[in-house]
């Protein structure tokens, strides 16, 4: 009979480490993320998560005066003090859980009156020192001397070491559990308060040391962004090539610049130097006229002096002179002032070229759907627009273009220095910046063919910039099909790039803003697609 027994409690310790098991996922969903205990009146936040009401109001209480709130879980921000709302369900099911799958099941801790066959205890007596099940726990004593408590935990533990007795108080000032016995014992006068207050004074400290913790585990997940940042510089192979391919073609233009102007210079210095060679020769034969005239005039015989076979020479120095004092006031007022502009220019366009390839990323440009022409169609993602055989039938608003095939950014830029890039294709088409005021009805409202806008232009393979009518031919083709505008509002700089291999300066407008400026596109003919966006503060 004995062996019997021994026997069944085998089998029931296997079956309950097995029903352990099974609760294991579901204690895990039941378990406050705070207190990492079982939900105690469970309430749920606006963003879905749940905390125990205590808990939540402890952590909330922590960020009054903040300037916001947050969850402690998933970090959403709510301005104001977000609402508790009772998650009843969640309740009864945290209930259930603990009546029927208690962590006493985990540690093999069963009914000290079950002697037939072990049934796991759900509670524990203090004062009867024993454990009881469901069927014991309804019929065990109720006065106040039977403290019940969870049986996973050692009776020794929650009883006076000298006296034998419950552990009642907390003892401030040797920050110890005592029992009622030890108050007035070797703890008499100290400074004393319940267990439960005790406790809750200590979840409150913890709460505020884990509103720290949170907030610095925030501040460490900066690493994985900083992580992913590094993975985008190594991947970034092709902008190491192109920056070796730039700064080779700067190293040579600085190169093929330098020794231009040091030629300009060599050259001015050796015509200089021939002038005065002849100046010098011409200074020594006007001595040598002089000291005959000179001789002449002393002579008193009149036969002598009318003699004279070279006197027509002697008379003839003004000969070339006028052309010589020109070359010599020239020489004389060319201190290379018009060398050194162009150079400053040139050093200008190259810097300006630098600048362009090293603007840190921005927002990307999008085309604003209530500026495109009827006979135009944008993309989706609003970075594409092309032309169209069928008219859109797009809402009449003020600011749509009503007689030209163009659209604009939604975008406008007031200040700073931005870049874009633009696939423009080979067929006919405008790309470039204007004002909001620009005409959009019957007037000329022709990006760059008004004091408005400035266009670069490709009609008939032919590439052009044109502001205010005004426009200036560029030299051949460029070699690629992508341009890229470059805006320093500030500065009041437009230019226009070549996005071929080093990238090639198009064009520079000057001049000063006076309103914000968007990016226009005008299509003739096929697509034209936005590339990025990128800009510098």
């Amino acid at each position: 009979m004995q062996e019997m027994s021994s026997e069944n409690i085998k089998d029931s310790n296997s079956t309950l480490q097995l029903s352990a098991m099974a609760s294991d996922d579901l204690r895990a969903e039941l378990e406050c993320s705070v207190c990492l205990n079982i939900y105690t009146d469970p309430v749920t936040l606006r963003c879905g998560h749940n905390f125990c009401r205590v808990c939540i109001d402890g952590v909330l209480d922590t960020q009054e005066g903040s300037g916001g709130y947050s969850c402690p879980e998933c970090r959403e921000k709510f301005p104001d003090r977000p609402a508790l709302q009772k998650n009843m369900k969640l309740r009864n099911i945290a209930e259930t859980f603990l009546s029927t799958q208690p962590d006493q099941e985990e540690s093999g801790v069963f009914c000290t009156y079950c002697v037939d066959s072990p049934v796991p205890a759900v509670r524990s007596c203090l004062h009867c020192e024993a454990y009881l099940c469901d069927k014991h726990l309804r019929v065990h004593k109720k006065s106040p001397e039977h403290v019940l408590c969870d049986p996973t935990l050692s009776m020794e533990s929650r009883k006076c070491s000298v006296h034998k007795k419950i552990l009642e108080y907390y003892c401030n000032e040797d920050e110890t559990c005592i029992c009622k016995f030890c108050v007035t014992g070797e703890h008499k006068g100290h400074e004393m308060e319940s267990l439960d207050e005790a406790s809750e004074k200590k979840k409150k400290t913890l709460r505020n040391v884990l509103q720290k913790l949170l907030t610095k585990r925030e501040e460490t997940e900066e690493v994985q962004s900083l992580q992913e940042h590094r993975r985008k510089v190594e991947e970034a192979a092709g902008d190491t090539e192109r920056v070796i391919a730039l700064f080779r073609d700067l190293r040579r233009r600085l190169e093929d610049l330098e020794k231009k102007v040091l030629r300009n210079i060599s050259g001015r210095a050796k015509r200089i130097s021939i002038s005065i060679r002849d100046l010098e020769i011409k200074k020594e034969e006007l001595s040598r006229k002089l000291r005959h005239i000179e001789e002449l005039c002393n002579v008193t015989d009149p036969l002598t002096v009318l003699q004279e076979s070279d006197t027509g020479d002697l008379c003839d120095t003004e000969d070339g002179d006028n052309e010589d004092r020109e070359r010599h006031e020239e020489l004389l007022h060319d201190g290379g002032g018009r060398d050194v502009t162009g150079v400053l220019h040139t050093l200008s366009d190259i810097i300006t070229e630098v600048n362009v390839f090293y603007i840190q990323e921005a927002a990307d440009i999008l085309l604003d759907g209530n500026t495109v022409y009827k006979f135009l169609q944008i993309s989706d993602d609003r970075k594409t627009v092309s032309k169209s055989d069928i008219d859109q039938n797009y809402p009449k608003t003020p600011e749509r273009f009503q007689n030209y095939s163009q659209v604009l950014s939604s975008r406008s830029f007031s200040s700073g220095r931005h870049y874009w890039d633009v696939d423009v294709g080979s067929e006919n088409w405008i790309v470039g910046m204007c004002y909001p005021s620009i005409e959009r009805g019957e007037g000329e409202s022709w990006i760059g063919y008004n004091n408005k806008s400035w266009a670069l232009d490709r009609e008939d393979d032919q590439y052009k910039v044109r502001h205010d009518y005004e426009e200036i031919l560029l030299p051949p083709n460029p070699s690629s099909n992508r341009v890229r505008i470059y805006l320093d509002y500030e500065a009041g700089r437009i230019s226009f790039y070549d996005l071929c291999d080093p990238i090639r300066h198009l064009y520079t407008f000057t001049t000063t803003f006076t309103e914000p400026l968007h990016a226009g596109i005008c299509v003739w003919g096929g697509c034209i697609k936005i590339c990025g966006g990128r800009r510098e503060m």
